[in-house]
Protein backbone atom coordinates (compact mmCIF):
# COMPACT_ATOMS: atom_id res chain seq x y z
CA UNK A 1 0.00 0.00 0.00
CA UNK A 2 2.93 2.32 0.71
CA UNK A 3 4.54 1.80 -2.69
CA UNK A 4 1.15 2.00 -4.40
CA UNK A 5 0.44 5.38 -2.78
CA UNK A 6 3.92 6.62 -3.73
CA UNK A 7 3.46 5.51 -7.33
CA UNK A 8 0.05 7.20 -7.60
CA UNK A 9 1.57 10.48 -6.36
CA UNK A 10 4.46 10.10 -8.81
CA UNK A 11 2.23 9.49 -11.83
CA UNK A 12 -0.23 12.25 -10.91
CA UNK A 13 2.73 14.63 -11.13
CA UNK A 14 4.25 13.19 -14.30
CA UNK A 15 0.93 12.99 -16.16
CA UNK A 16 0.75 16.80 -16.14
CA UNK A 17 4.07 17.23 -17.93
CA UNK A 18 4.81 17.05 -21.65
CA UNK A 19 8.23 15.61 -22.37
CA UNK A 20 10.13 16.79 -25.45
CA UNK A 21 13.28 15.42 -27.03
CA UNK A 22 15.47 18.53 -27.20
CA UNK A 23 19.22 19.00 -27.63
CA UNK A 24 21.29 18.12 -24.57
CA UNK A 25 23.94 20.51 -23.22
CA UNK A 26 26.49 17.74 -23.82
CA UNK A 27 26.62 14.24 -25.26
CA UNK A 28 29.10 12.16 -23.26
CA UNK A 29 30.51 9.13 -25.04
CA UNK A 30 28.73 5.90 -24.15
CA UNK A 31 30.12 2.39 -24.55
CA UNK A 32 27.22 0.00 -25.03
CA UNK A 33 27.93 -3.60 -24.05
CA UNK A 34 25.78 -6.49 -25.26
CA UNK A 35 26.53 -9.88 -23.63
CA UNK A 36 25.14 -12.67 -25.82
CA UNK A 37 25.33 -16.41 -25.19
CA UNK A 38 23.82 -18.43 -28.05
CA UNK A 39 21.47 -15.62 -29.12
CA UNK A 40 21.42 -16.05 -32.91
CA UNK A 41 17.62 -15.81 -33.00
CA UNK A 42 17.30 -12.32 -31.50
CA UNK A 43 20.72 -10.64 -31.65
CA UNK A 44 20.38 -9.08 -35.12
CA UNK A 45 17.23 -7.15 -34.18
CA UNK A 46 18.86 -5.91 -30.99
CA UNK A 47 22.05 -4.73 -32.74
CA UNK A 48 20.01 -2.88 -35.36
CA UNK A 49 17.93 -1.17 -32.68
CA UNK A 50 21.06 -0.03 -30.83
CA UNK A 51 22.69 1.31 -33.99
CA UNK A 52 19.50 3.27 -34.75
CA UNK A 53 19.39 5.01 -31.35
CA UNK A 54 18.71 8.74 -31.37
CA UNK A 55 22.17 9.69 -30.09
CA UNK A 56 25.19 11.09 -31.96
CA UNK A 57 26.74 8.02 -33.70
CA UNK A 58 30.30 9.23 -33.09
CA UNK A 59 29.55 9.23 -29.35
CA UNK A 60 28.51 5.57 -29.25
CA UNK A 61 30.96 2.68 -29.00
CA UNK A 62 29.36 -0.76 -29.33
CA UNK A 63 31.00 -3.87 -27.83
CA UNK A 64 29.24 -7.06 -28.88
CA UNK A 65 30.29 -10.13 -26.91
CA UNK A 66 29.56 -13.58 -28.31
CA UNK A 67 30.12 -15.27 -24.96
CA UNK A 68 31.08 -18.97 -25.16
CA UNK A 69 28.73 -19.43 -28.11
CA UNK A 70 28.31 -22.61 -30.14
CA UNK A 71 25.80 -21.18 -32.61
CA UNK A 72 25.77 -18.37 -35.22
CA UNK A 73 25.59 -15.45 -32.76
CA UNK A 74 28.90 -13.88 -33.85
CA UNK A 75 28.03 -14.33 -37.53
CA UNK A 76 24.66 -12.63 -37.04
CA UNK A 77 26.44 -9.74 -35.31
CA UNK A 78 28.86 -9.35 -38.23
CA UNK A 79 26.08 -9.42 -40.81
CA UNK A 80 24.45 -6.38 -39.21
CA UNK A 81 27.73 -4.55 -38.52
CA UNK A 82 28.78 -5.00 -42.18
CA UNK A 83 25.64 -3.46 -43.62
CA UNK A 84 26.49 -0.34 -45.69
CA UNK A 85 24.69 2.05 -43.34
CA UNK A 86 26.71 0.83 -40.32
CA UNK A 87 30.19 0.26 -41.78
CA UNK A 88 31.55 3.51 -40.34
CA UNK A 89 30.20 2.87 -36.86
CA UNK A 90 32.45 2.00 -33.91
CA UNK A 91 31.49 -1.65 -33.48
CA UNK A 92 33.67 -4.40 -32.04
CA UNK A 93 32.67 -8.07 -32.02
CA UNK A 94 34.44 -10.13 -29.38
CA UNK A 95 34.17 -13.91 -29.42
CA UNK A 96 34.77 -14.52 -25.74
CA UNK A 97 35.81 -17.77 -24.10
CA UNK A 98 35.83 -17.30 -20.37
CA UNK A 99 34.00 -17.66 -17.07
CA UNK A 100 31.81 -15.46 -14.92
CA UNK A 101 28.75 -15.35 -17.18
CA UNK A 102 27.22 -11.93 -17.85
CA UNK A 103 29.13 -10.36 -14.96
CA UNK A 104 32.37 -11.72 -16.42
CA UNK A 105 31.55 -10.13 -19.78
CA UNK A 106 30.87 -6.75 -18.17
CA UNK A 107 34.13 -6.93 -16.21
CA UNK A 108 36.03 -7.76 -19.41
CA UNK A 109 34.40 -4.74 -21.06
CA UNK A 110 35.46 -2.30 -18.31
CA UNK A 111 39.12 -1.90 -19.38
CA UNK A 112 38.15 -1.88 -23.07
CA UNK A 113 35.46 0.79 -22.83
CA UNK A 114 36.32 4.28 -24.08
CA UNK A 115 33.05 5.91 -23.06
CA UNK A 116 32.39 8.00 -19.99
CA UNK A 117 29.39 5.76 -19.36
CA UNK A 118 28.85 2.07 -19.96
CA UNK A 119 25.39 1.10 -21.19
CA UNK A 120 24.12 -2.48 -21.02
CA UNK A 121 21.51 -4.19 -23.18
CA UNK A 122 20.71 -7.88 -23.09
CA UNK A 123 20.68 -9.71 -26.40
CA UNK A 124 16.87 -9.82 -26.47
CA UNK A 125 16.32 -6.20 -25.34
CA UNK A 126 15.53 -3.84 -28.21
CA UNK A 127 15.85 -0.23 -26.99
CA UNK A 128 13.28 2.31 -28.14
CA UNK A 129 14.82 5.02 -30.33
CA UNK A 130 15.18 7.57 -27.51
CA UNK A 131 16.11 5.11 -24.74
CA UNK A 132 19.77 6.15 -24.49
CA UNK A 133 18.91 9.84 -24.86
CA UNK A 134 16.70 9.75 -21.75
CA UNK A 135 19.25 7.76 -19.74
CA UNK A 136 22.00 10.28 -20.49
CA UNK A 137 19.68 13.23 -19.95
CA UNK A 138 18.96 12.01 -16.43
CA UNK A 139 22.63 11.28 -15.71
CA UNK A 140 23.83 14.77 -16.58
CA UNK A 141 21.17 16.35 -14.36
CA UNK A 142 23.39 15.52 -11.39
CA UNK A 143 26.55 13.75 -12.58
CA UNK A 144 28.19 13.91 -9.13
CA UNK A 145 25.43 11.87 -7.47
CA UNK A 146 23.77 9.89 -10.29
CA UNK A 147 26.43 7.25 -10.88
CA UNK A 148 23.95 5.01 -12.68
CA UNK A 149 20.63 5.55 -14.44
CA UNK A 150 18.06 2.91 -15.34
CA UNK A 151 15.02 2.87 -17.58
CA UNK A 152 12.05 0.57 -18.06
CA UNK A 153 11.67 -2.72 -19.87
CA UNK A 154 8.51 -3.78 -21.67
CA UNK A 155 7.37 -7.19 -22.85
CA UNK A 156 7.61 -7.43 -26.63
CA UNK A 157 5.77 -10.78 -26.80
CA UNK A 158 3.08 -9.93 -24.24
CA UNK A 159 0.20 -11.26 -26.36
CA UNK A 160 1.78 -14.63 -27.13
CA UNK A 161 -0.11 -16.69 -24.53
CA UNK A 162 -1.54 -16.57 -21.00
CA UNK A 163 1.92 -16.90 -19.42
CA UNK A 164 3.37 -13.92 -21.29
CA UNK A 165 0.27 -11.85 -20.49
CA UNK A 166 0.82 -12.55 -16.79
CA UNK A 167 4.54 -11.78 -17.05
CA UNK A 168 3.67 -8.52 -18.79
CA UNK A 169 1.42 -7.52 -15.88
CA UNK A 170 4.12 -8.40 -13.36
CA UNK A 171 6.74 -6.34 -15.20
CA UNK A 172 4.44 -3.34 -15.61
CA UNK A 173 3.59 -3.41 -11.88
CA UNK A 174 7.23 -3.81 -10.86
CA UNK A 175 8.45 -0.97 -13.03
CA UNK A 176 5.48 1.42 -12.95
CA UNK A 177 4.61 0.95 -9.26
CA UNK A 178 7.56 -0.35 -7.24
CA UNK A 179 10.47 1.25 -9.10
CA UNK A 180 8.73 4.60 -9.54
CA UNK A 181 7.50 4.68 -5.95
CA UNK A 182 10.77 3.90 -4.19
CA UNK A 183 12.64 6.39 -6.40
CA UNK A 184 9.98 9.04 -5.81
CA UNK A 185 9.83 8.53 -2.03
CA UNK A 186 13.35 7.45 -1.06
CA UNK A 187 15.58 8.12 -4.11
CA UNK A 188 16.34 4.40 -4.21
CA UNK A 189 16.98 2.87 -7.63
CA UNK A 190 17.56 -0.72 -8.68
CA UNK A 191 19.65 -1.50 -11.72
CA UNK A 192 17.73 -3.89 -13.97
CA UNK A 193 19.45 -6.49 -16.11
CA UNK A 194 19.20 -4.31 -19.19
CA UNK A 195 18.61 -0.71 -20.34
CA UNK A 196 20.85 1.15 -17.91
CA UNK A 197 24.06 3.17 -17.91
CA UNK A 198 26.75 3.41 -15.25
CA UNK A 199 29.70 5.77 -14.92
CA UNK A 200 32.71 3.80 -16.16
CA UNK A 201 35.26 5.19 -13.67
CA UNK A 202 32.85 4.69 -10.79
CA UNK A 203 32.20 1.08 -11.85
CA UNK A 204 35.94 0.49 -11.76
CA UNK A 205 36.27 2.13 -8.35
CA UNK A 206 33.76 -0.28 -6.75
CA UNK A 207 35.38 -3.34 -8.33
CA UNK A 208 32.93 -3.86 -11.16
CA UNK A 209 30.52 -6.77 -11.12
CA UNK A 210 30.74 -9.92 -9.02
CA UNK A 211 31.81 -12.73 -11.37
CA UNK A 212 29.30 -15.56 -11.48
CA UNK A 213 26.56 -13.63 -9.65
CA UNK A 214 23.13 -14.95 -10.65
CA UNK A 215 21.66 -11.45 -10.30
CA UNK A 216 24.62 -9.21 -11.03
CA UNK A 217 22.25 -6.25 -11.32
CA UNK A 218 20.97 -6.53 -7.72
CA UNK A 219 24.49 -7.14 -6.45
CA UNK A 220 25.97 -3.99 -8.01
CA UNK A 221 22.91 -1.96 -6.95
CA UNK A 222 23.80 -2.65 -3.33
CA UNK A 223 27.42 -1.68 -4.01
CA UNK A 224 26.35 1.66 -5.47
CA UNK A 225 23.99 2.44 -2.60
CA UNK A 226 26.63 1.49 -0.05
CA UNK A 227 28.93 4.12 -1.59
CA UNK A 228 26.33 6.82 -0.94
CA UNK A 229 25.73 7.49 -4.65
CA UNK A 230 22.35 7.19 -6.36
CA UNK A 231 20.83 5.04 -9.10
CA UNK A 232 18.45 7.42 -10.86
CA UNK A 233 15.24 6.53 -12.67
CA UNK A 234 14.71 7.69 -16.25
CA UNK A 235 11.12 6.53 -16.59
CA UNK A 236 10.86 7.59 -20.26
CA UNK A 237 13.69 5.30 -21.34
CA UNK A 238 12.21 2.06 -22.66
CA UNK A 239 13.48 -1.23 -24.05
CA UNK A 240 11.44 -4.15 -25.35
CA UNK A 241 12.56 -7.57 -24.15
CA UNK A 242 11.40 -11.08 -24.94
CA UNK A 243 9.93 -13.05 -22.05
CA UNK A 244 9.68 -16.85 -21.66
CA UNK A 245 6.78 -18.40 -23.51
CA UNK A 246 6.97 -21.83 -21.90
CA UNK A 247 6.43 -22.66 -18.22
CA UNK A 248 9.69 -24.61 -18.03
CA UNK A 249 11.75 -21.65 -19.28
CA UNK A 250 9.90 -19.23 -17.04
CA UNK A 251 10.37 -21.41 -13.95
CA UNK A 252 14.12 -21.76 -14.27
CA UNK A 253 14.59 -18.08 -15.15
CA UNK A 254 12.72 -17.03 -12.00
CA UNK A 255 14.48 -19.69 -9.95
CA UNK A 256 17.80 -18.14 -10.98
CA UNK A 257 16.54 -14.67 -10.08
CA UNK A 258 15.20 -15.84 -6.72
CA UNK A 259 18.44 -17.65 -5.86
CA UNK A 260 20.46 -14.61 -6.84
CA UNK A 261 18.30 -12.31 -4.72
CA UNK A 262 18.54 -14.64 -1.73
CA UNK A 263 22.32 -14.71 -2.09
CA UNK A 264 22.53 -10.90 -2.27
CA UNK A 265 20.19 -10.41 0.71
CA UNK A 266 22.08 -12.93 2.84
CA UNK A 267 25.38 -11.28 1.88
CA UNK A 268 24.08 -7.82 2.79
CA UNK A 269 22.05 -8.79 5.86
CA UNK A 270 24.90 -7.70 8.13
CA UNK A 271 24.31 -4.10 7.05
CA UNK A 272 21.14 -4.02 9.13
CA UNK A 273 23.35 -4.01 12.23
CA UNK A 274 26.29 -1.81 11.24
CA UNK A 275 26.81 1.82 10.26
CA UNK A 276 25.79 1.31 6.64
CA UNK A 277 23.97 3.67 4.30
CA UNK A 278 20.30 3.94 5.30
CA UNK A 279 19.16 3.12 1.78
CA UNK A 280 21.02 -0.20 1.98
CA UNK A 281 19.29 -0.96 5.28
CA UNK A 282 15.88 -0.15 3.81
CA UNK A 283 16.51 -2.32 0.75
CA UNK A 284 17.73 -5.24 2.87
CA UNK A 285 14.56 -4.93 4.98
CA UNK A 286 12.42 -4.77 1.82
CA UNK A 287 14.02 -7.82 0.21
CA UNK A 288 14.01 -9.74 3.51
CA UNK A 289 10.31 -9.00 4.02
CA UNK A 290 9.54 -10.15 0.47
CA UNK A 291 11.70 -13.27 0.23
CA UNK A 292 11.71 -14.47 3.85
CA UNK A 293 8.92 -13.04 6.00
CA UNK A 294 6.17 -12.87 3.37
CA UNK A 295 7.10 -16.21 1.82
CA UNK A 296 7.22 -17.96 5.20
CA UNK A 297 3.85 -16.46 6.17
CA UNK A 298 2.23 -17.65 2.93
CA UNK A 299 3.64 -21.17 3.32
CA UNK A 300 2.48 -21.34 6.96
CA UNK A 301 -0.96 -20.06 5.96
CA UNK A 302 -1.30 -22.73 3.27
CA UNK A 303 -0.21 -25.47 5.67
CA UNK A 304 -2.87 -24.38 8.21
CA UNK A 305 -5.55 -24.08 5.54
CA UNK A 306 -4.87 -27.45 3.88
CA UNK A 307 -4.55 -29.22 7.25
CA UNK A 308 -7.90 -27.90 8.43
CA UNK A 309 -9.55 -28.84 5.12
CA UNK A 310 -8.15 -32.38 5.41
CA UNK A 311 -9.45 -32.75 8.98
CA UNK A 312 -12.87 -31.35 8.02
CA UNK A 313 -13.14 -34.05 5.35
CA UNK A 314 -11.92 -36.72 7.78
CA UNK A 315 -14.53 -35.65 10.36
CA UNK A 316 -17.24 -36.76 7.97
CA UNK A 317 -16.04 -40.32 8.63
CA UNK A 318 -14.88 -39.85 12.24
CA UNK A 319 -16.79 -37.09 14.14
CA UNK A 320 -14.48 -37.47 17.14
CA UNK A 321 -11.63 -35.78 15.28
CA UNK A 322 -10.95 -32.16 16.21
CA UNK A 323 -9.70 -29.40 13.91
CA UNK A 324 -5.96 -28.88 14.68
CA UNK A 325 -5.73 -25.12 14.05
CA UNK A 326 -8.55 -23.17 15.71
CA UNK A 327 -9.02 -19.98 17.73
CA UNK A 328 -11.52 -21.42 20.16
CA UNK A 329 -14.84 -23.22 20.28
CA UNK A 330 -16.60 -20.74 17.97
CA UNK A 331 -14.55 -19.71 14.94
CA UNK A 332 -17.34 -18.04 12.98
CA UNK A 333 -16.34 -14.44 13.76
CA UNK A 334 -12.65 -15.14 13.13
CA UNK A 335 -13.48 -16.84 9.82
CA UNK A 336 -15.50 -13.81 8.73
CA UNK A 337 -12.62 -11.44 9.56
CA UNK A 338 -10.11 -13.62 7.70
CA UNK A 339 -12.43 -13.90 4.71
CA UNK A 340 -12.76 -10.11 4.53
CA UNK A 341 -8.96 -9.83 4.83
CA UNK A 342 -8.51 -12.28 1.95
CA UNK A 343 -10.97 -10.35 -0.22
CA UNK A 344 -9.16 -7.08 0.58
CA UNK A 345 -5.90 -8.71 -0.50
CA UNK A 346 -7.41 -9.67 -3.86
CA UNK A 347 -8.83 -6.16 -4.29
CA UNK A 348 -5.43 -4.63 -3.50
CA UNK A 349 -3.80 -6.98 -6.02
CA UNK A 350 -6.29 -5.99 -8.74
CA UNK A 351 -6.04 -2.30 -7.82
CA UNK A 352 -2.25 -2.37 -8.09
CA UNK A 353 -2.34 -3.97 -11.53
CA UNK A 354 -5.12 -1.67 -12.76
CA UNK A 355 -3.29 1.49 -11.67
CA UNK A 356 -0.04 0.24 -13.19
CA UNK A 357 -1.77 -0.53 -16.49
CA UNK A 358 -3.44 2.88 -16.57
CA UNK A 359 -0.01 4.56 -16.63
CA UNK A 360 1.02 2.79 -19.83
CA UNK A 361 -0.54 3.51 -23.20
CA UNK A 362 -2.84 0.78 -24.49
CA UNK A 363 -2.65 -1.44 -21.38
CA UNK A 364 -5.70 -0.31 -19.39
CA UNK A 365 -8.32 -2.67 -20.81
CA UNK A 366 -11.15 -4.68 -19.27
CA UNK A 367 -9.40 -7.85 -20.38
CA UNK A 368 -6.45 -7.01 -18.13
CA UNK A 369 -8.70 -7.19 -15.08
CA UNK A 370 -9.82 -10.71 -15.94
CA UNK A 371 -6.23 -11.76 -16.62
CA UNK A 372 -5.19 -10.28 -13.26
CA UNK A 373 -7.95 -12.16 -11.45
CA UNK A 374 -6.97 -15.43 -13.12
CA UNK A 375 -3.27 -14.84 -12.45
CA UNK A 376 -3.92 -14.33 -8.72
CA UNK A 377 -5.00 -17.96 -8.37
CA UNK A 378 -2.48 -19.42 -10.85
CA UNK A 379 0.56 -17.45 -11.97
CA UNK A 380 1.11 -15.62 -8.67
CA UNK A 381 1.04 -18.86 -6.69
CA UNK A 382 4.13 -20.03 -8.56
CA UNK A 383 6.09 -17.47 -6.53
CA UNK A 384 5.70 -19.73 -3.48
CA UNK A 385 7.06 -22.80 -5.27
CA UNK A 386 9.93 -20.89 -6.90
CA UNK A 387 10.90 -19.26 -3.60
CA UNK A 388 10.86 -22.53 -1.68
CA UNK A 389 12.94 -24.21 -4.39
CA UNK A 390 15.38 -21.29 -4.31
CA UNK A 391 15.76 -21.37 -0.51
CA UNK A 392 16.39 -25.11 -0.52
CA UNK A 393 18.84 -24.81 -3.41
CA UNK A 394 20.80 -21.97 -1.76
CA UNK A 395 20.96 -23.98 1.47
CA UNK A 396 22.15 -27.14 -0.30
CA UNK A 397 24.74 -25.13 -2.26
CA UNK A 398 26.19 -23.87 1.00
CA UNK A 399 25.97 -27.26 2.74
CA UNK A 400 27.60 -29.29 -0.03
CA UNK A 401 29.82 -26.48 -1.39
CA UNK A 402 28.16 -26.67 -4.80
CA UNK A 403 28.60 -24.09 -7.52
CA UNK A 404 25.46 -22.00 -7.10
CA UNK A 405 26.10 -19.84 -10.15
CA UNK A 406 25.04 -22.45 -12.75
CA UNK A 407 21.84 -21.47 -14.53
CA UNK A 408 19.60 -22.69 -17.33
CA UNK A 409 19.54 -20.43 -20.40
CA UNK A 410 16.16 -18.93 -21.30
CA UNK A 411 14.93 -20.13 -24.68
CA UNK A 412 14.35 -17.47 -27.36
CA UNK A 413 11.62 -17.37 -29.99
CA UNK A 414 11.22 -15.79 -33.42
CA UNK A 415 8.75 -12.96 -32.76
Amino acid sequence: MTTLAGAVHFWLQQSKELVFVTALPSYPKVTIVVPAHNEEIVIAQTVRAILELNYPPEQVELLLFADNCNDRTAEAMRQVANLPEYRNRDVQIIERVGTGGKAGVLNDALPMAQGEYIGVYDADAMPEKNALYFLVRKAIENPERYMAVFGRNKTRNAQQNFLTKCINQEIVVTQRIQHCAIWHMFKIGRIPGTNFIINRDFAKSIGGWSDGALTEDTDISFKIMQSGKLIALAYNSEAFQQEPERLHDYYFQRLRWAKGNYQVVIHNFKHLFNRSNWRVKLEVMYYSATFFWFDAAIVLSNIIFLSNIAFLIARAFNPALSIPFTFGENNTAIMQVLLINWLLMIILYLLQISIAMSTQFGQATTNQIWIALASYFTYSQLFIIVSLHAVISVGLDALFHRDGSVWVKTKRFNN
